[in-house]
């Protein structure tokens, strides 16, 4: 993939390309323990990216993934790292998904509900981290439980116990993590959604910059990139998207 001087205007009109960063989703980001760095395939790709643009890196870092979406429709980030949605679709241009992960839903031990078609019922409260993929795709598909949103995702468990709600959904992995950590806890069997996360530019970026990210994860998943940074950051239940068709990149 070539670059020119209207490509890396598109992609860092600052100078630097500004990637924003969840850390509400740990199969994308984290935050390094010791060092508090954030760290993982978001990051990994982010500065490949920049490495193949020949530009610096800055790390725009939030802890939801409303903020991070927000960041890139506004201006204040040149690429995120996004669930695909419709509604982030109207001010953001997608590539094709580079991972696609779970969405599940979590009960107590003890819960009456004992699959994911008896969630959405009257009376029934569903805790999502607010603005998440979830949060978007649950509100225009749950009809009669009720929606609560969590500031975060990482703080949906903790919220649903604290406020005592019958439901908690996000990702597998996040949710897998909490149970084990608090007990008293039980995983739906299967998905309610798969989560197809992807890179993303603003619309107003162009076309070019759009289709020069697009050919920039593709190149990604078929080297074997993608891999081998699940691996590294030791992230299971996530899958290599399938790739789309031949790019130039």
């Amino acid at each position: 993939m070539k670059t020119d001087h209207e490509l890396l205007s598109a992609f860092a009109p600052t100078g630097v390309l500004r990637a924003s960063i969840n850390l509400g989703n740990p199969i994308l980001a984290h935050a390094d323990p010791a060092t508090g760095e954030p760290g993982g395939v978001s990051v990994d790709l982010a500065t490949e990216l920049a490495r193949r643009l020949q530009v610096g890196l800055e790390l725009v870092v939030f802890k939801s993934a409303g903020e991070s979406v927000n960041a890139v429709a506004a201006d204040q980030a040149d690429v995120g790292f996004f669930a695909i949605d419709p509604l982030r679709g109207e001010q953001i241009a997608f590539t094709a998904p580079y991972v696609v992960i779970e969405g599940a839903y979590l009960v107590r031990q003890d819960s009456p509900i004992a699959a994911m078609d008896q969630v959405d019922r009257k009376g029934q409260r569903v805790v999502v981290g607010k603005g998440s993929a979830y949060d978007l795709y649950l509100t225009r598909e749950l009809k009669q439980a009720e929606i609560f949103r969590a500031p975060t995702s990482p703080a949906v468990v903790d919220t649903f116990l604290s406020e005592n709600m019958e439901v908690a959904a996000g990702v597998r992995q996040q949710l897998q993590a909490d149970a084990q950590r608090l007990g008293g806890l039980r995983l739906l069997d299967g998905h309610f959604m798969l989560i197809r996360q992807a890179m993303g530019v603003p619309k107003r970026r162009g076309e070019r910059a759009s289709a020069y990210l697009g050919a920039f994860v593709e190149a990604m998943k078929k080297s074997g990139f993608v891999a081998e940074a699940l691996a590294r950051h030791g992230i299971q239940g996530a899958a290599v998207a399938p790739l789309e068709a031949a790019s130039d990149a």
